[in-house]
């Protein structure tokens, strides 16, 4: 039993390692497990919720599971959330819902946020879910830190949001989607207007790992009413500020590199 325990965690550790996904053959090679020995772990690990199989390659991916786990822990344990005071304090300056997502694999996923809205219209969607790259501002800031290639290919891979299930002026190409990531990539910060819902806006800012690879992103969103163009222009230093933090605080990084 400690064996295939050993070997369970030597898969889960050369996934880590392959953000883009990872062949049968290739992990059995590296591993030097018998391929039907490594095909019986990858099983087991997807049955368990470690590990994805991508539909389109095969490829074995990670989940954000463990992640999940480790936050999971740090907020039971009591030890202070590594981004939690850092999303508190960008909520409290702006007035408006703050998350924070992180990436896993070709997703992104949330998986903490800040309230700052105290009154009137707060803006609060579902935790956990994944992120529609084309027409949400964690989205295109994400896209931002990759080449057009890449990005192109993500966005072709993820398929385009249509309006009538987000908002009115949600992307209907990749050439107005690519457009956003553009403008994203000049600012530094990804701006939405009314692409992921009607009447709501958004704004979003990478956090980067090693090597300049994105890890993560910090968004704020709110009311359009309240969360104007110019507000989020005016914004735009604190949230860079935060998401630099974000990646700087003690740890951050070690624990985005099992996600990124």
């Amino acid at each position: 039993m400690s064996g295939v325990l050993e070997r369970g965690f030597q898969v889960l550790e050369r996934l880590s390692a392959h953000p883009g996904g990872c062949a049968l053959s290739s992990l059995a090679t590296e591993l030097k497990i018998p391929l039907s020995a490594t095909h019986r772990l990858l099983a087991e690990l997807i049955r368990l919720g470690y590990v994805r199989q991508s539909p389109g390659d095969g490829q074995y991916v990670l989940t954000i599971k463990l992640v999940s786990m480790g936050l999971s822990f740090l907020s039971i344990s009591g030890i202070v959330d590594i981004a939690q005071p850092l999303l508190d304090d960008l909520a409290l300056a702006s007035g408006e819902l703050v998350r924070l997502a992180v990436v896993d694999g070709d997703d992104l996923i949330f998986v903490a946020k800040s309230q700052g809205a105290t009154k009137g219209l707060r803006y609060d969607p579902d935790m956990g879910l994944s992120v529609a790259l084309s027409c949400s501002a964690a989205g295109h800031a994400w896209l931002s830190t990759m080449t057009d290639d890449d990005a192109l290919a993500m966005l072709a891979k993820k398929g385009l949001a249509l309006p009538q299930d987000h908002g009115p002026k949600a992307p209907t190409t990749l050439k107005a989607a690519m457009a956003c990531v553009a403008a994203a990539r000049r600012r530094g910060f990804s701006m939405i207007t009314e692409m992921f819902a009607p009447g709501m806006t958004a704004m979003a800012a990478p956090v980067y790992g090693d090597k300049r690879a994105a890890i993560g992103v910090v968004t704020i969103a709110g009311p359009l009413v309240r969360l104007t163009p110019e507000r989020m222009e005016a914004l735009g230093p604190q949230l860079l500020l935060a998401a630099d933090n974000v990646a700087r605080a003690s740890g951050a990084s070690q624990m985005f590199k099992k996600v990124a």
